[in-house]
């Protein structure tokens, strides 16, 4: 993508200065702190709609326009009237990090302790020294408590220290694109980058600010970096068709092929409003951020958290990769922590947090969940769903199990749902006064959907096994509906009553009448209305059980059958004379 931040002055930046000295994580400290930072929206009266963004690497203050006339943000794509963190809403607020260029203390500071800026002199820094500051400024606006943290990569590891280091004073989290600690491989790339910058003839041990700065060691590890934000997919659609045609620039870097073209425009652009120096402090914060690596140390420094989270990662993201962000999220389910995690499908790489097209559902998913942490009862559409306002009652359901299912259910018991779809029954056992809830869906349309009724979700496919969740974390495991498309299902039921004190299975019963008679008479698939309507060949069914199958798999692996209901959804008849002949659903409660 072609980078949107301009070089001009940012208009709308107020400045506070901090007076008290700032310790330092690694050591040293900084006597006072000037904080640049803009804000959009109206703080309600009683200050409960404030929403922090934190920038990346590159980024700054400027997150979006202020009006018309204003120059493009950085994430005008979600922030602003109307849009998923609307600002007719909420108050945002973004600031430039402390060790940025754009107006925080930084490299290019005065250092008091002589007559020029830090320059190289400027202190280490840490993720953790960024938020202090970030939290000196809300306690300066007269702010208890954020509705929302927000941050993508760099930005993302700034929301989680909010969660972990200030929990009272966090709502809600929003981390996109981000992990417990880069790779090796990620810090690979940003060794170089500093080195390029440190190796210019012109980086004058970093005190170049009196004469010409180090723009090609700059521009080079800009590139670099650039690299690693977008993936081998995008790359190709990009610059293949095109390989010989490079664009008509100025420039002194390689510009044979289209792909070098592109990367010298980048880096060109980049020198015209970043620093050498804070991108070698912000860099290597980034890269010096660990939360460990071990699961128990993963879990005992995400601990004190207690805000709700909602991680999104992207698929094609290798910097920063899905299995990254899952690892967080494991980490905080082994906790019984209230949080919802969805990789999002995207061609884009490690930039697509940025990209109008890779976040549509993205929007979609963080307008819902900050909807539903601000209790703003707003109504955000989902095609070919209820309003989200509306509770569906089981009383106009075609899914007659559900009610089945409810008589199984002891009141008020902690229920997972494992293949959970739309949330509609989570929705359900919500209103029935269900707590605490949580869905497992492998769908991503699906998910989004779930955050949007307020339901906590996981997008996890069962086959590849449910490991995070704790034993007997739950009083109820449910599969509704779904065993028959589950490849693994001797190894999803052996979860089921690992994980709850009782399991819950409902599936239809492939040995009923009308299909055997189907099977016998016309030699060809059985097919009928409802659960059976599909053709051989676009069925989502990958298992065909009948009710003797799974009493006799269940037999097998020493789990109990401890109830049953059978019943015939054409006539809503309960079945108890010859179930395997004559109900189309089954409903069963298990326990080890």
């Amino acid at each position: 993508m072609d980078d949107p931040q301009s070089t001009s002055s940012l208009r709308h930046a107020q400045t506070w200065v901090s007076r008290e000295p700032l310790q330092l994580e690694n050591g040293g400290h900084l006597p006072e702190i000037s904080v640049c930072f803009e804000t959009w929206g109206e703080l309600n009266q009683e200050r409960t709609n404030t929403i922090l963004v934190c920038h990346a690497l590159s980024g700054d203050s400027h997150v979006a326009r202020h009006d018309e006339s204003d120059d493009p943000g950085w994430w005008d794509i979600l922030v602003g009237p109307g849009k998923p963190i609307d600002t007719s809403s909420y108050f945002v607020i973004c600031s430039n990090v402390l060790g940025g260029c754009r107006g925080t203390t930084g490299p290019n500071f005065s250092d008091p302790n002589g007559d020029s800026p830090y320059g190289a002199n400027f202190p280490v820094i840490s993720v953790r020294d960024m938020v202090e500051v970030q939290k000196r400024l809300i306690d300066h606006l007269g702010i208890r408590q954020l509705l929302n943290v927000i941050g993508g990569s760099l930005g993302g590891s700034q929301a989680i220290t909010w969660g972990i280091q200030h929990p009272a004073s966090v709502q809600t989290c929003l981390v996109l694109a981000a992990s417990a600690r880069l790779s090796s491989q990620g810090i690979a790339f940003d060794v170089v980058g500093r080195n390029a910058i440190r190796h210019d003839p012109r980086f004058e041990n970093g005190q170049y600010y009196d004469g010409p700065s180090p723009e090609a060691g700059l521009a080079l590890a800009r590139m670099l970096a650039h690299i690693t934000y977008l993936s081998d997919e995008s790359m190709r659609a990009k610059f293949d068709p095109t390989r010989l045609q490079p664009r008509s620039i100025e420039t002194g870097f390689e510009s044979v092929f289209s792909v070098g073209s592109y990367l010298a425009y980048q880096g060109d652009r980049f020198v015209e409003r970043f620093d050498a120096n804070s991108y070698i402090t912000l860099s290597t914060a980034m890269d010096l951020f660990d939360l460990g690596e071990k699961d128990n140390t993963l879990q005992g420094a995400l601990s004190p958290a207690t805000c709700q989270w909602l991680f999104l990662s992207f698929t094609s993201d290798w910097l920063y990769p899905p299995s990254a962000s899952r690892r967080l999220v494991d980490a905080l389910v082994a906790q019984s922590k209230s949080v919802s995690y969805c990789e999002i499908e995207s061609h884009a790489g490690h930039d697509s947090f940025l990209l109008e097209d890779n976040m549509q559902l993205g929007g979609q998913m963080i307008a819902t969940f900050l909807a539903n942490a601000g209790g703003e009862n707003r109504t955000i559409s989902i095609a070919n769903e209820p309003r989200v306002d509306e509770p569906t009652s089981i009383f106009h359901t075609q899914r007659l199990d559900y009610d089945m299912i409810l008589r199984l259910m002891p009141s008020r018991a902690s229920v997972v749902d494992l293949g959970c779809g739309n949330g509609e029954l989570l929705s359900i056992l919500r209103e029935r006064g269900h707590t605490p809830l949580l869905g497992i869906e492998r769908d991503q349309a699906e998910v989004a959907k779930c955050v949007a009724r307020g339901i906590e979700v996981l997008h996890a496919d069962l086959n590849k096994g449910i490991a995070a969740l704790p034993n007997q974390s739950f009083e109820i495991a449910l599969l509704s509906q779904t065993l028959q498309s589950i490849v693994g299902v001797s190894d999803v039921l052996n979860e089921i009553v690992r994980i709850a004190r009782l399991g819950i299975v409902s599936f239809p019963n492939f040995a009923h009448r009308p299909l055997r008679e189907m099977f016998m008479k016309e030699g060809r698939l059985p097919k009928e209305e409802g659960l059976y309507a599909y053709d051989w060949h676009n069925t989502p069914n990958r298992r065909f059980p009948s009710i003797l199958d799974f009493q006799e798999l269940c037999k097998q692996r020493g789990i109990f059958i401890e109830q049953a209901i059978y019943v015939d959804s054409q006539t809503g008849t309960e079945i108890t004379d010859n179930p395997n002949l004559n109900a189309d659903i089954a409903v069963m409660a298990l326990s080890r």
